[in-house]
């Protein structure tokens, strides 16, 4: 069976997050594909609901409200499927949204896809740890409009880096993609990679991966698609060996498509972050 909680129902997601302390710091991390605020609970909404893919609908808010709420003990989260400010969302920065209302002192967002007014496709982080670097990737592919960020908290040896990415539908274009990943994260000891990779913890694409990196195996069955049936595992976090996993789950949480995925890890002691005092209105990087 998958590992699916009711984020409301679960104590493990009381509390705030941990501070640095001797013994490693501990993160909550999180991955989301929000389909632009978008409430999809069957596959027939896919065609009778494919207008709120390009024009503005007035329940858009209150998902993302709802959205943000996942986010409240969460330390950095990676999005996927936002949008940076169209017609369809109302011209409202969807990742600069979900960081105002959970609170997160700094945000960032890379625009994969851009159709001008009518939808600008976005992959953003919401960090309470400041990063002292950030790089927009573009993933390679026949059809572009893909991409990840890559995230570095820290300097040097010690440092974190976390890549959040999208990856393509069509295998081919998945294991490019995956190569490319691959040498991005190579000279980085301790690592986080995590998104929605549309494919599955066994699939070749991931056996790939698994061979060429120090990344972990990730948790099998963890189910998160669709979120109203979870039947496919393709949103994922990875670590390197260097974290420790202490918890991963998926949250049942049937807004968007996709369900969230949760993991607490543990850093190494000498892994430092930079926290940013707590404030009411998150800021951009760019």
């Amino acid at each position: 069976m998958s590992d699916v909680r009711d984020v409301c129902n679960d104590p493990a997601n009381d509390g705030v997050a941990t501070s640095v302390s001797k013994s490693g710091e501990r993160l909550k991390l999180l991955s989301y594909n929000i389909q632009a605020g978008i409430a999809t609970s069957r596959f027939r909404h896919y065609l009778t609901r494919s207008w709120r893919h390009f024009f503005p609908c007035s329940s858009r808010l209150g998902n993302l409200d709802r959205i943000s709420a996942l986010f409240h003990d969460a330390d950095i989260v990676g999005l996927q499927e936002a949008d940076g400010g169209s017609l369809r969302s109302g011209f409202v920065n969807l990742t600069e949204y979900l960081a105002v209302q959970a609170r997160f002192p700094w945000w960032y967002d890379q625009t994969n896809r851009d159709l001008g007014k009518f939808a600008q496709h976005t992959i953003g982080i919401l960090s309470r740890p400041i990063p002292s670097d950030i790089a927009e990737l573009r993933l390679p592919g026949v059809i572009p409009g893909r991409g990840a960020l890559a995230v570095r908290y820290g300097h040097g040896v010690d440092s974190l880096l976390v890549v959040i990415a999208h990856l393509a539908l069509g295998r081919r274009a998945r294991l490019r993609q995956i190569a490319f990943l691959a040498e991005v994260i190579e000279s980085s000891r301790h690592v986080v990679l995590m998104g929605d990779f549309n494919c599955e913890s066994d699939s070749l694409e991931m056996e790939w991966l698994l061979a060429r990196t120090e990344l972990c195996t990730p948790k099998h069955e963890l189910r998160t698609f669709p979120s109203w049936r979870p039947q496919r595992h393709i949103d994922h976090i990875l670590v390197s060996s260097t974290l420790t996993v202490h918890d991963v789950y998926a949250i049942n949480a049937p807004i968007s498509d996709h369900l969230p995925v949760a993991m607490q890890v543990e850093l190494p002691p000498n892994v430092q972050l930079q926290r940013a005092p707590k404030i009411s209105t998150a800021v951009s990087a760019a």
